[in-house]
């Protein structure tokens, strides 16, 4: 062999054995940067060397980002679909006597929307989707199929009219818990359009419950009026008024009703909890046996309570804003036989506390025409007793 082939095959090994040992470092010094370390930094008394820390420094954290797009509209159409074959608009066809030609006359017609709540036809609304004096009913399916409707009643307490109308097997929307709902949680409107197979819906929030909000449309409770009910951010409620508001499980939530305050439209939705209440009776003929008692009050919370200087921060305070006893107790009505004065504060019905949850007039109205229940009343620093037959 030649001097030169011995000098290229030394050079080869060199070569061979040099690349070797940079491999086997490198994977040392990487197993040792990742592994040796980072577990010696953890020592305490080691961690304190500089090169350890420069070590520490030389770290590159690589964060991968997922983005999700959720269509939340397609989510809504799905949501309001299992309860849109449920909602009917109605119309009201209003006739009166003509006196010169002996003979009923149309004079007015409303369009309105409602809800079916049984499969054999009980359909529910806002008494202001209908006409509710010398009318007629016509109702118009989902699927457009006509039906005359008869007026079954209209709940003073609650401000829900019932209708019905002959026809089986109809689908029916489903009554939530409104006692699980809490504001912010996500609803939709459902109102109808006057179209075959086609409503209107909005999405919103449940804004509010408002627990001191009463019926009676004016500045202080009314003892026949319901108190309590829910608030919506969504736009043009008056286009779904008598309509359904349901939450994202399809379940209805609340019927959206209106009152005037202070010449103010005012939107609100009366709880689920309520219509089912109202059902029940407008199903058993109840709706007649609704108690009078006849008095004005102010639900009473802490901040009015500290605001007024009251002794209690709970109760219904028997109240007129012109101070005077006629105005507060209605003249001959069960409150006025029973004594009770302006600026007295009822503090329980048979000994059920009337706060926020309970309101005096909701607690007055589970009880019918005919009962005597007993109020106990904060009156000159002392509890007294008093019967009241309603």
């Amino acid at each position: 062999m030649s001097e030169n082939s011995t000098k290229a095959g030394r050079m080869t090994k060199a070569l061979i054995f040099l690349v070797v040992i940079f491999f086997v470092g490198g994977l040392g010094g990487v197993y040792i940067d990742q592994r040796v370390l980072p577990f010696i930094r953890t020592n305490k008394y080691l961690s304190d060397i500089e090169f350890l820390k420069r070590s520490a420094e030389n770290v590159t954290v690589i964060n991968k980002t997922e983005q999700i797009t959720i269509k939340e509209d397609d989510s809504i159409n799905e949501v309001a679909s299992q309860a849109s074959n449920a909602v009917v608009n109605i119309i009201s066809l209003s006739s009166e006597k003509d006196a010169t030609a002996n003979k009923n006359q149309k004079v007015s017609d409303q369009s309105g929307t409602g809800v079916v709540v049984t499969s054999d036809g009980v359909i529910v609304t806002h008494r202001s989707a209908i006409i509710e004096k010398n009318a007629t009913y016509q109702t118009l399916l989902f699927n457009g199929d006509n039906h005359e409707a008869k007026l079954i009643g209209v709940d003073q307490f609650s401000d829900l009219a019932f209708l019905k109308i002959e026809a089986s097997n109809l689908t029916a929307i489903s009554l939530g818990d409104s006692a699980d709902f809490r504001p912010g949680k996500k609803v939709v409107a459902i109102g109808n359009s006057s179209g075959e197979y086609q409503n209107r819906y909005a999405a919103g929030l449940l804004s509010n419950i408002a627990k001191t909000h009463n019926l009676g449309g004016k500045t202080v409770s009314l003892s026949e009026k319901l108190e309590g009910v829910f608030e919506n951010d969504f736009n043009n409620q008056k286009e779904y008024i008598g309509g359904p508001v349901i939450g994202y499980s399809g379940d209805l939530v609340g019927i959206v009703g209106v009152n005037v305050v202070d010449g103010q439209n005012v939107y609100f939705q009366i709880p689920s909890n309520v219509l089912r209440d109202t059902l029940q009776r407008a199903l058993n003929g109840g709706l007649e046996n609704r108690p009078y008692f006849g008095a004005y009050y102010v639900p009473i919370t802490k901040e009015y309570s500290i605001a007024h200087g009251l002794k209690r921060d709970r109760g219904a305070l028997i109240y007129s804003p012109s101070g005077k006893q006629g105005l507060a107790i209605i003249s001959s009505s069960p409150a006025e036989k029973s004594g009770l004065k302006i600026n007295d504060i009822v503090l329980s019905v048979n000994d059920k506390a009337i706060n926020l949850d309970n309101p005096f007039s909701n607690l007055i109205n589970q009880y019918k025409k005919g009962d005597i229940i007993d109020l106990t009343v904060y009156r000159d620093e002392q509890e007294v007793k008093l019967s009241v037959q309603l």
